[in-house]
C-alpha cells in the first residue's frame, strides 16, 4: 500500500550515483520532494527528470531538496544524470524495498518478463517528515502533476 498524505514518511538510506549513502532524515527541517521513476534512459523518465531539472531554480529558491529514486544501479543513475545535466541526487533502490514501501512496483515493465520497477510517484514531505502531497501513477507513461507538487510546496 502506498504512503499517503498525513503519514510520517518512512526513513530510508539509499546509494546516490556515486555510491554514497543518502538518508531522508538528514534533510529534517527542510521540505523534500521525492520523485520515483521507473527507469533511467526511458523516454518518459528522461522527460520527467529534465522537467524537474528545468524547474530547479524554483525548488532551490524555496529551500526544497529534490531526490529522484529508481531501481537502477548507481552507475546507470550516474550516466543518466551526466547525459541530462541532472544536479539533484538520483538514488538507487536496487533492492526495491523503498519503492515497494512508498509507491508499489510495476512487474514486467515495458512487457519485459521479470523486469520490476517502481511506480512513477511524487511525494512532498515537510520539515517534520510528514507527507504533505502524494501522487502515484497507475500508468508509468504519465508524468507527475508538476503544478500540484509546486502548489503543495507553497
Amino acid at each position: 500500500m502506498a504512503i499517503t498524505v498525513g503519514q510520517k514518511a518512512p526513513d530510508f538510506t539509499l546509494a546516490d550515483a556515486f555510491r554514497k549513502p543518502v538518508t531522508l532524515s538528514d534533510f529534517a527541517g527542510k521540505k523534500v520532494v521525492v520523485f520515483f521513476y521507473p527507469g533511467a534512459f526511458t523516454a518518459v523518465c528522461e522527460k520527467e527528470m529534465c522537467t524537474i531539472r528545468d524547474a530547479m531554480a524554483d525548488f532551490d529558491s524555496g529551500g526544497v531538496q529534490v531526490l529522484g529514486i529508481s531501481v537502477d544501479a548507481p552507475a546507470a543513475n550516474k550516466a543518466f544524470a551526466d547525459k541530462n545535466g541532472l544536479k539533484f541526487p538520483l538514488l538507487s533502490d536496487y533492492t526495491r524495498y523503498v519503492s515497494a514501501q512508498y509507491c508499489g512496483l510495476v512487474n514486467n515493465f515495458g512487457g519485459l518478463i521479470g523486469l520490476t520497477t517502481s511506480n512513477r510517484a511524487a511525494y512532498v514531505i515537510d520539515g517534520s517528515g510528514t507527507v504533505m502531497f502524494a501522487w502515484v501513477s497507475e500508468n508509468p507513461g504519465i508524468e507527475p502533476p508538476y503544478d500540484e507538487v509546486k502548489k503543495a510546496l507553497a
